[in-house]
């Protein structure tokens, strides 16, 4: 039971951390972006976006193989087989290393006779792309041999050094930003070199403080062919999921383009950066509580594993649901504050992206169980070919002439798929109980999604513009706590609150008091 409640703290702590950083790196974002679109000019800007664009087409290979690496380095550290864990981080950067000499060749090879002959930029500009091209290649070789030292932050659970790191990283962003306006230099070469600058002190960081506060991150060489073969083939079988994602999001947009225009192509866009900004604060406490879960599986604890899943999934759908739910009954309103000129659609994309959102953020902790058990080749297959679904039917219906709206209700369809395969496959490693998941966790959220929307929806129906935000957006906060409070805390969880508050309350009394 101190356990159970000392992973509880940490996730808890590890969660305000992250945040942290989320809400630092995201304001720094915003900032930074707008400066460097206004020192370099739409032109240059337009370079950059597209020449370091291409190069990060790399980089779903590198979240594939990081998944890889923070599975195993967690499972180990859950069984505490420190030898074994010193072997895995080593062969992770040997992995690394031969990635890096395949991206090297075909980024000097193939990539630089596409980037001179195939992409259009002005042959005045061409010597400053080739500038950006080869310090965007170096700073991809150098993220990816980050990756394991950032894979072993995470899988330690050093979260305040992972929310430090990110004031170090926004803190040189804007000296970048500086010196981008004051150094009399060509300026989108100066970017690029800047840039590679940050990228190599950031890894700096990392290895400095592994080196010095993790005790398995002192590469040795060492060659292992099973734990090769596994790395290889768990990464191998997250790279085709990674794939069919990537393949799946940029099919839709071309289908869209096909049919509709860029007109529908710019909303998509719109209601995509909305979703990334919301879906930020659910993914930072998923990251908080992935290592637990790896872990728990790791020492075969399956009775508190499934108690964190179905808290895990609850949580993350609440959360998310906080958040999106006042965005979705004002969206017109929000999307005219925000854009000056609102492109068609995009308020219906972004209702449906929100609720895709939703349930993903409910069925991802489901996968991430799934992942911990390392047998994810059928997993993989399975969950690419139902992704899949989702251009051949929007092919289809998009073909028969139907609204454009509709391949985003078929993506949040085959998200509905995909929790069910979830769900079957977990249950397959006896990891996830469907029974006690849907007692716990889908007729929870579903009362308080049924039970919250209708006053809120009816004042944002009945006012108009900044008075329904506010007055929609409070009724829903007051009757969401109640709400989820009386329905979706559990009896233990809400004694759990009383607790924490009565405590809180306490300390503050005796602070007035002194």
């Amino acid at each position: 039971m101190s356990d159970q409640s000392s992973n509880n703290k940490q996730i808890a702590k590890n969660t305000l951390l992250l945040y942290f950083r989320m809400a630092l790196t995201m304001t720094v974002s915003l900032y930074t972006s707008r400066v460097v679109l206004n020192v370099l000019g739409l032109e240059d800007y337009g370079i950059y976006t597209i020449v370091a664009g291409f190069i990060i087409l790399f980089s779903f290979i590198n979240g594939a193989l990081a998944s890889a690496t923070q599975r195993f380095l967690n499972f180990e550290l859950g069984r505490n087989e420190c030898k074994k864990i010193e072997h895995i981080f080593s062969m992770s950067i040997n992995i690394y290393f031969c990635l890096i000499i395949v991206v090297i060749l075909l980024a000097e090879t193939i990539g630089l006779w596409f980037l001179n002959t195939q992409i259009n930029i002005p042959v005045e500009r061409m010597n400053a792309a080739n500038c950006v091209y080869q310090f965007s290649v170096l700073s991809l070789c150098i993220s990816f041999i980050q990756v394991p030292y950032h894979a072993s932050v995470i899988a330690c659970e050093k979260m305040s050094f992972f929310a430090y790191i990110a004031i170090i990283e926004v803190a040189l962003k804007l000296v970048v930003v500086l010196l981008l306006v004051y150094i009399g230099f060509d300026k989108l070469k100066l970017y690029s070199i800047l840039l590679f600058g940050v990228t190599m002190l950031i890894f700096m960081c990392y290895k400095l403080y592994c080196s010095a506060t993790i005790f398995f991150c002192h590469y040795k060489f060492f060659w292992d062919k099973s734990i090769f073969s596994e790395l290889l083939s768990f990464s191998g079988w997250m790279l085709l999921g990674a794939a069919a994602g990537v393949g799946t999001t940029q099919g839709t947009n071309i289908l869209l383009n096909i049919f509709y225009g860029v007109t529908v192509n710019a909303a998509v866009g719109v209601s995509n950066q909305v979703n990334a900004a919301v879906n930020q604060f659910v993914t930072n406490f998923q990251t908080a509580f992935m290592p637990q879960i790896i872990k728990l599986y790791a020492v075969g604890d399956i009775s508190q594993l499934q108690r964190l899943i179905n808290r895990s999934s609850r949580f993350s759908f609440l959360l998310l649901f906080a958040l999106t739910c006042p965005l979705m009954l004002n969206i017109d309103i929000v999307l005219n504050l925000w854009l000056k000129n609102v492109p068609e659609h995009s308020s219906a994309f972004c209702i449906l992206i929100l609720i895709y959102s939703l349930i993903e953020a409910m069925s991802k902790p489901v996968g991430l169980a799934i992942h911990a058990t390392g047998q994810v080749k059928k997993y993989n297959i399975v969950m690419s070919i139902a992704l899949s679904m989702n251009i051949l039917f929007s092919f289809v219906f998009l073909k028969l002439g139907l609204f454009p709206e509709i391949i985003a209700i078929i993506s949040i369809l085959v998200c509905i798929l995909c929790l069910i395969i979830r769900l079957y496959l977990a249950q397959r490693h006896c990891i996830v109980s469907i029974i006690e998941y849907f007692q716990n966790v889908m007729i929870r959220v579903i009362t308080v999604v049924l039970v919250t929307i209708p006053v809120p929806l009816f004042f944002s129906k009945y006012y108009a513009g900044l008075t329904a935000f506010f007055i929609s957006s409070l009724t829903f906060v007051l009757i969401f706590i109640f709400a989820v409070y009386f329905i979706g805390f559990t009896y233990s969880e809400r004694i759990k609150v009383c607790v924490l508050v009565k405590k809180n309350i306490k300390i503050i009394c005796q602070k007035i008091t002194i």
